[in-house]
């Protein structure tokens, strides 16, 4: 089955607006459009319901009612337990908060590992626990290919290690890690699986009752909703850690982590991005199906529409002799995100002339400094980066290889 273009992009208000028409986008991997479900259950929040929830009046009423919706269809697409799902401001404040409440359950010479492919988000603040007692042991990626290794795990964990860190997918690299195979690997010596999954979830949630992370976090502004971090976090795991908000908040976990409050409306208008879910699922399919059915099925729709995109791009930028792609040239296990040095022109020159050409991108590092470092690419400039989604069209993508053919 074919995934119904027109449709989809029926659903993103983005695509009918005057001043956008012509621009093509490509900085997905930053922030992707919303989704119109999204939207209208935000705003409809602020018209209707911007009051202080779970109070016995009918504004207050919905509103508890609509939070409510957003942690258990969240949760149902992920195919958790809602009481596993908390939002916070940020996934980068989300892990800050995680390392303080995860620290008083490890003792002064535990270790943990941190990846180099990360995104600072699931990287900084483990790291700074490296001031309060802990050993941060550094887990490299292959300076060639951005990619890595599992082999080089094994001489990392001992039988003090107590946490894992790493990506689903790198936001520069692209390339989808076998979290499976890691997540088993770390279990064998008792520690936590930490996974950072804001690059991969754009591309098709996860179904985490399969992959065997203990936490796994994602940007809902990257998956057609609100400026949010999600985490997934197993139950049993957050009982044990220690309380960040107030002290009358002991016990009560959905609060538990994320000290400053929930933002109402946001966690409220979560539950569109399931409504947009819904009616794609509807629109290709007809048999009836739990959420996390749903989900299995629309990521393999997503995937295969990406990677009929990805094809002819990938086919043009390995046909060139002036550009580098960072991360592996093929298409299997990759993500639609695609970084790429300039090697006859400045990346400042060559990223103009494409902004020129009405094509969206990013420049810069993303802060994944770390990965940039290991494979000594300069930042800046850092790379120039280009990431889709199964709402792009093969004309915008003939559009990008049309610019790039100039500006290289």
């Amino acid at each position: 089955m074919e995934l119904d273009i027109s449709f989809v992009r029926s659903q993103f208000p983005a695509f009918s607006q005057p001043d956008l028409n012509g621009w093509a986008f490509f900085e997905n991997a930053g922030g992707s459009y919303p989704c119109r479900q999204f939207v209208e259950k935000l705003t409809g929040f602020y018209l209707k319901n911007k009051v202080q929830p779970y109070y016995p009046y009918p504004a207050s009423i919905q509103a508890g009612e609509m939070m409510d919706e957003s942690y258990r269809r969240m949760a149902a697409y992920l195919n958790v337990r809602p009481e596993e799902i908390h939002f916070g401001p940020s996934t980068t404040q989300n892990v800050y908060v995680l390392a303080n409440a995860m620290r008083p359950m490890w003792e002064d010479g535990d270790e943990i590992v941190v990846s180099c492919q990360d995104h600072e988000a699931n990287a900084g603040a483990w790291r700074r626990l490296g001031e309060r007692g802990i050993r941060v042991r550094e887990w490299h990626v292959n300076r060639e290919t951005g990619m890595l290794e599992t082999v080089d795990l094994d001489d990392l964990l001992t039988d003090r290690t107590r946490m894992v860190a790493f990506p689903h997918c790198s936001n520069v690299i692209g390339y989808f890690n076998p979290v499976r195979e890691i997540s088993e690997k770390v279990k064998e010596v008792g520690a936590i699986v930490t996974v950072d999954g804001v690059a991969a979830a754009p591309h098709g949630f996860p179904d985490l009752s399969t992959l065997g992370a203990d936490i796994y976090m994602f940007s809902l502004y990257k998956t057609y909703g609100p400026h949010l971090g999600l985490m997934y976090v197993r139950q049993g795991l957050i009982e044990k850690m220690e309380n960040q908000s107030h002290f009358f908040k002991k016990g009560i976990t959905r609060n538990m982590i994320t000290p400053a409050g929930p933002d109402h409306a946001q966690i409220g208008a979560a539950s569109g991005i399931a409504d947009y879910f819904d009616a794609v699922y509807a629109h290709h399919f007809k048999k009836p199906a739990p959420a996390h059915e749903k989900n299995i099925a629309l990521s393999a729709l997503f995937r295969e529409r990406e990677q009929i995109l990805l094809a002819p791009l990938l086919d043009f930028l390995r046909s060139r002799d002036d550009v580098r792609i960072i991360g592996p040239d093929q298409s299997d296990h990759r993500a639609p995100t695609i970084s790429i040095l300039p090697l006859k022109r400045t990346i400042d020159d060559v990223y103009a002339d494409l902004t020129d050409h009405k094509l969206m991108l990013g420049k810069g590092d993303f802060y994944a400094v770390r990965p940039l470092m290991d494979m000594k690419i300069a930042h800046p400039p850092g790379v120039i980066r280009i990431s889709f989604l199964h709402y792009n069209t093969e004309e915008e993508i003939a559009q990008l290889i049309k610019g790039l053919k100039n500006a290289l």
